[in-house]
């Protein structure tokens, strides 16, 4: 293992950080609107992106720096559990392919701009608006920390901080990294992480070209990595007494991983960030055109996962198994190709985090500022509020970053996976028919968050008494299952039983502004047009 600073791998990894912040800054003339103070043209690139320019926001907005670092460390931890993401990732574009065009349409005919703004118009209820918005922004923000977790990991690898260091040393370099995220995503909005996307995979996808190809070279072939693996994963843990890990998940282990892949398959359009970066498409078409070129992502991501045995095979040993493969990259690579690397891992982290913050911002800005602080608000001046909370939001994941053990901002984000899936009835339901009643929308959300933060809760791993993990007993099978979807057939029980209740008391059910050509509306077609005038958005509340 190498010790002290890698000058050339630190050297490269500044050049692209620089390249990336100038594209940043540019990015603001990109495709420049004659009225740019609007959340239409801020927060979602004035809605004008085609189908490559989607694919690659897409792609760099789902596929965070944490997923490159974090689905090979859980193989590398712990064996085949961490394959859920790929199957994950298979499943989860043919559901989004039946509903993220009727959104598309919707919001767009309406101007909306957050799944809020659909929740609110389709049912008529500000209380099930806020709901979705809270939601959004707490699973949100440990997202974004999680970001600046996997560029603070690549810096440790580097040299550059880690735990001996003072304060200044460690944290100065993420604190500019910062600095800089902020600035160029308050000048430039969903343009600048757009544009950085195309860099971003770039480089990602060459750094796991070469890897798959140079790594195992080196390492003997794949015979020798998951011979490698399968010794290391039959050793005994002696806190258990059972086995580390393994290469297909046991029995026990299969309704968890199950669940895991299932939930994490709804969920994952849920974010905010998703749902950002598909409304800023020029027409439903180019959604149509992503869900059957974005599985490219999972190819890729199966790929990476190998990485966790390569590690192992490698000989890496690490106390973080975040570092494994950042220290898989130092390890193998000559440090100029390594240096390449670690700036695709941070440039993935800057893309997503940026686009968080911005969806974050937004639903802030639209569904607790303006429906609740200031009705009367202009466009311009949403613009300039959600502007100011992408940088509370991104000082806020600074913050968590800073000041809490890194195993809790993980499993912080394994809550907010639980969390988001509660609001998939509202919006997903709400596509498709107005049969459900507000209030049972809200009580079911209610009952979903309330048991999976519990039982969330009351998970325990070896580095802290709660919040360890996210799976938990599912009540009445005797399985270990994901909190997540357990949650989601409480809250999708409790929204059936309580609709018919609340029918049969012929409770007000608040106002639709929707129709149902809205769901098929596309770019062009009457009363949707191909540029929406950012004076209009939002007009139509």
């Amino acid at each position: 293992m190498k010790t002290g600073v890698n000058g050339v791998a630190l050297g490269v990894f500044i050049f692209f950080f620089l390249a990336v912040t100038v594209i940043g800054f540019m990015a603001s003339r990109w495709r420049k609107a004659e009225n740019e103070e609007s959340l239409d043209e801020w927060g979602l690139g004035g809605r004008s992106f085609g189908t490559w320019v989607t694919w690659f926001l897409l792609g760099g907005d789902l596929y965070t720096a944490y997923t490159f670092v974090a689905v090979p460390a859980l193989i590398y931890a712990a064996g085949a559990a961490g394959f859920f993401a790929v199957p994950y990732t298979i499943l989860v574009y043919p559901l989004i392919f039946t509903f993220l065009p009727r959104l598309w349409s919707v919001s767009h005919k309406h101007g909306y701009v957050t799944t809020s703004d659909f929740v609110r118009g389709r049912f008529g209820s500000k209380g099930l608006s806020l709901a979705v918005a809270v939601t959004g922004i707490l699973a949100t923000m440990p997202y974004i920390a999680l970001q600046l977790v996997g560029i603070q990991a690549v810096l440790d690898v580097m040299g550059v901080g880690g735990e001996s260091s003072n304060w200044f040393v460690k944290d100065l370099p993420l604190l500019i990294a910062f600095a800089v995220l902020a600035a160029y995503t308050y000048s430039s909005g969903l343009r600048a992480p757009a544009l950085i996307a195309f860099v971003k995979d770039g480089l990602i996808y060459l750094v796991i070209i070469v890897a798959i190809i140079y790594i195992p070279i080196k390492l003997g072939g794949f015979d020798d990595i998951f011979a490698a693996a399968g010794e290391k994963f039959a050793k005994l843990n002696p806190a258990t007494g059972k086995p580390i890990g393994a290469l297909a998940p046991g029995e026990a282990g299969q309704w968890g991983y199950a669940t895991l892949a299932l939930g994490s398959a709804l969920a994952l359009f849920m974010y905010p960030h998703s749902i950002t970066a598909t409304l800023s498409s020029r027409s439903r078409n180019v959604i149509r055109r992503n869900t059957t070129i974005l599985p490219l992502y999972s190819l890729m991501l199966g790929l990476l996962a190998l990485l966790g045995f390569m590690a192992i095979a490698a000989g890496v040993s690490v106390k973080n198994p975040q570092l494994a493969i950042p220290q898989l990259f130092e390890n193998m690579f000559p440090d100029w190709f390594a240096g390449v690397a670690f700036a695709a891992i941070g440039i993935g982290a800057l893309v997503p985090a940026a686009i968080m913050s911005i969806a974050a911002a937004n639903l802030f800005t639209r569904n607790i500022y303006r429906d609740f602080i200031r009705p009367d608000a202009t466009p311009a001046h949403e613009a300039k509020v959600s502007k100011l909370v992408s940088l509370l939001v991104k000082v806020g994941a600074l913050a968590f970053v800073l000041t809490m053990d890194k195993t809790v901002a993980i499993n912080f984000q394994l809550l907010g996976g639980i969390w988001i899936l509660q609001t998939m009835p509202a919006l997903v339901g709400g596509l498709f028919t107005r049969w459900f009643h507000r209030w049972a929308l809200l009580a079911g959300w209610a009952a979903g968050m309330l048991y999976g933060t519990f039982a969330a809760f009351g998970v325990a791993s070896p580095t802290q008494k709660h919040f360890g993990g996210s799976s938990k007993e599912i009540p009445g099978f005797g399985e270990i299952g994901y909190i997540g979807l357990t949650a989601f057939v409480l809250n999708a029980v409790v929204v059936v039983v309580l609709t018919f209740v609340l029918k049969a008391l012929k409770a007000p059910e608040g106002v639709d502004e929707t129709s149902p050509a809205d769901y098929t509306a596309d770019a062009g077609d009457k009363g949707v047009q191909i540029d929406l005038p950012p004076a209009t958005a939002g007009a139509t509340h």
